[in-house]
Formats: structure tokens, sequence, C-alpha cells
């Protein structure tokens, strides 16, 4: 029996090694059809095409929430700015001063006193003493930046008129009593507006009661009729005004150099560090250098780049008729171009200290805020904007556009006031690119070091 079970065993043994062999061989002689690319649909179920479609859907829909994320948390800064302006018009100041002390200097003074609401300038009333020039020294308070528009009531306008009454004056101007004065070239969206049309609205409607009261009162002597036929705008109109815009805006391509150019000029720099990137990594020149040598590399070699864009950059603006010779003559183009340059250092320098952490995958996204936060600020006042926009005094974009308007429209000089901020964004990136290299450059040299050990292993 053992003998039997045993003869058994060995046929089974053999009958089973002589099928897996048959099946080996067949495997063996079957072709293996390689996963050809260019071939596939979109719903295929290989595994390739499954992995590859779940990676697409992945980056697809994390790049849409980015982008929820950055309009509700980076556009609103914009929205927020344009929006929420007209409720802060009364942080515009604007000064009224009587010189002529009678009955138009009243009415005149007594009429802004009485105008209030946050969509309204806040006019104050100030003392004649305080201006000892006269009406110059208070256009003079404009220009130095000291109010947004100013009213005037000239000396002896209400004697003037009275005399001209009794006179039957043909030959008396009533646009000679009050005076009022802005200067557009400090902000012109602002100007045109909201402080011009309430300055012209408020005076109009002053000239119209005044004049309607005086008439009245004329109405009553007994010489009406002569008054009417020798000097009738003496009863009808005796109250007039002049607005003078001392510091106008009458430069329409200054607009691509003080506000929409600055996007511009953001653009140019970003395009610029994106090159640079490759201009380091696709050659590998980046893993070549030290430490030391790749972050001088990244803060030198870019500002040597923007020396020269940011001089075609201005030498177009020169092209196309910017007056840039009004207050410094020829140097007027110099200084606008070392601002150029400087700004283009503060925002491109910004730009290349985040591309290393975030990468050119990212970049963008720090893009947009970097625009939209410099933007904001530069359209309107930040008088006028809400209290978190005061961030703006320290921006690139609105130093830019304050030397631009001193230069072009002679507004107050804050020149070496605005280089000094971009100055301080400059240092910024040349402590924060170093230290985010370094990081960077531990991270790699752990990979490499990794890769090393395991080339080794495996030999």
């Amino acid at each position: 029996m053992a003998d039997s079970y045993e003869a058994e065993r060995t046929i089974e043994k053999s009958e089973g090694s002589t099928s897996t062999h048959g099946r080996t061989a067949a495997l063996a002689t079957t072709p293996i059809v390689p996963d050809k690319p260019f071939s596939h649909g979109i719903f295929d179920k290989d595994p390739e095409t499954t992995a590859a479609r779940n990676g697409w859907l992945k980056i697809s829909i994390l790049g849409v929430l980015v982008l929820f994320v950055m309009i509700w948390g980076v556009l609103p800064i914009y929205w927020a700015a344009l929006g929420r302006s007209s409720n802060n018009i009364h942080n515009l100041s604007g000064f009224v001063v009587d010189f002529d002390g009678g009955e138009i200097g009243q009415a005149v003074t007594q009429a802004f006193k009485n105008i209030t609401g946050p969509q309204q300038m806040s006019w104050l009333i100030l003392d004649a003493a305080q201006f000892p020039g006269g009406p110059e020294d208070v256009a003079q308070a404009l220009l130095d930046h000291k109010c947004w528009a100013a009213v005037t009531i000239n000396p002896q306008a209400s004697t003037n008129l009275n005399a001209s009454i009794n006179a039957a004056n043909a030959l008396y101007n009533a646009s000679q009593a009050i005076s009022a004065y802005v200067t557009s070239g400090r902000n012109e969206n602002i100007y045109r507006g909201t402080i011009t049309p309430q300055t012209t609205s408020i005076l109009t409607t002053i000239s119209h009661t005044f004049s309607l009261s005086l008439s009245q009162r004329l109405a009553l002597r007994s010489d009406i009729s002569t008054l009417l036929q020798t000097a009738p705008q003496l009863v009808i109109q005796p109250l007039a005004f002049i607005i003078y815009d001392i510091r106008p805006f009458n430069v329409p391509v200054a607009s691509a150099v003080d506000y929409v150019g600055l996007i511009y000029l953001l653009i140019l720099a970003f395009v610029l560090t994106n090159q640079l990137l490759v201009a380091r990594v696709q050659p590998g020149f980046d893993r070549r250098l030290k430490l030391r040598s790749l972050i001088l590399v990244r803060l030198l070699w870019p500002v040597t780049l923007y020396f020269f864009i940011s001089l075609m950059y201005s030498l177009l603006s020169l092209a196309f008729g910017v007056p840039f010779g009004r207050k410094f003559g020829h140097a007027g183009f110099v200084i606008y171009w070392m601002m150029s340059w400087s700004a283009m250092s503060a925002l491109g320098l910004a730009l290349e200290s985040m591309i290393t952490l975030l990468t050119i995958k990212f970049i963008p996204v720090f893009l947009i805020l970097w625009i939209i936060s410099n933007v904001s600020v530069a359209f309107y006042p930040i008088e006028v904007l809400p209290a978190v926009f005061r961030y703006g005094f320290a921006m690139p974009f609105y130093n830019v556009s304050s030397t631009v308007r001193t230069i072009i429209f002679d507004t107050k000089n804050q020149i070496g006031l605005n280089f000094g901020v971009q100055f301080s964004w400059i240092l910024i990136s040349c402590i924060t690119l170093p230290i985010f290299q370094w990081i960077v450059r531990r991270q790699e040299v752990k990979a490499w070091e990794a890769s090393q050990r395991a080339a080794r292993e495996k030999a």
C-alpha cells in the first residue's frame, strides 16, 4: 500500500510540474503590448489613465479653490477702496476765509457753516488774520496740502457791490466777489467726481439765494427802474464766483505714468522675475553656486536689468509727450527715471523674494495681492478711503504717483520721502530674500544628500 501511495504522489507531482511549466511557457510566448501615448479617451479605465485623470482633476479643483480664496480674500481690497470712498468725503477739508467782513462775507460763511453730512467736505471757517497776505496765502495753503479746496470772500466785496448799486455802475463784475481754488493735478479723480462739483454747487446755491434776497430789497427802491435799465446785472445776479484750478490736470497722458502705467511696470518686473528663474534653473546655474554667490546674483543682477528696463519705460512716456520739464527742467526726466528704477526694484525684488518660497506655481497669487494692494491706494486720495487703507502711504505705487504729480503738475514736493519709501522696500527684500534662499538651499542640500545615500546603497 505504501509503495502504491508513493507512486501515485510521484505521478501527481510530475503532472503538476508539467502543467506549471506549460503555463509559464505560454506566458513567455504571449507578446506584451506596451501602453501607447496619445491613444486614450478621457474616461478610460486603465491604471495609467486613471492616475493621470485623478491628478488632473486634483490640480484643477485646487486651482479653482485658490481662485475662490483670491476673489474673496484679495479683490475686496480694491472693491472697498472704490465702493466706500463716498462715505469718507468728510475727511477732505476745505477752507473758507472772509476777507470782506460785510454782508456778502456773512452770507457765504453762514451758508458753509450749515453744510453737514458724511458725503460732504468738511468746510472750516478760518479767520482772515491767519492769512496776512490775503487770498494768495490761502491759495498757498492749498498748494501746501493743508486743505483740498479753498473759498475766499475777497476784500471790499460788499463795499464794491453797494457802491455800484448806488452809482448804477454797469461795469460791476459780480464774479470778483468770491474766488474758489482747487488743484486737480493733485488727484484728478477726486476733483472731477467730488470736490469741484460740490464746490460749484454750493457757491451756485449761495449766489442764487443772495441774489434773490438782494433783489427783493432793491425792488423797494424808488430808482429800481433806472437801475434795471442801466445795470440790470446788479439786480439779477449781484453775486457770482470764479473757480481757479491753480494746478490743473491738463496732461491726459499723465494717467499712463501716475496710475495705469504703474501696473505695467509691475507686470514687466514679474515677467523678468520668471525669465531670470528659468535662466538660473534650466542650465543648472543655481545648483552650481554657493549660497552667498547665488544671493548676490539674485539681488544685484535684477536691479542692474531694472536700470535699463526703467529707462526704456521712461523714454516711452517721453516719446508720447509727457512734459517732465515743467518744474525741474531737464532734470525732471532723470528724477522720473530714477523713481521708476527705484519703484521697479522695490516691486520686482519683492517678487524675486517671494518666488523663492511660493515657486513658479503660486507666485501669481502673490502678484495679484501685490497689484491690488498697490492699485487700491493710488486711484482716490487715501483720506477718503476706510482707515485700513492708511497703509497706502508706504506703498510703492502711491509714492511713484506723488513724485509724478510733483514733476508734471508742480504739486507739493515730497520726492525725498517718496524715494525713502522705495528704498525701504528694497531693504526689506534684501533681508527676506537671503533668508528664504537659505531655507530652500537647506532643503535642496538635504534632498541631494539623500539621493546620494540611496545611490550608494544600490551600488
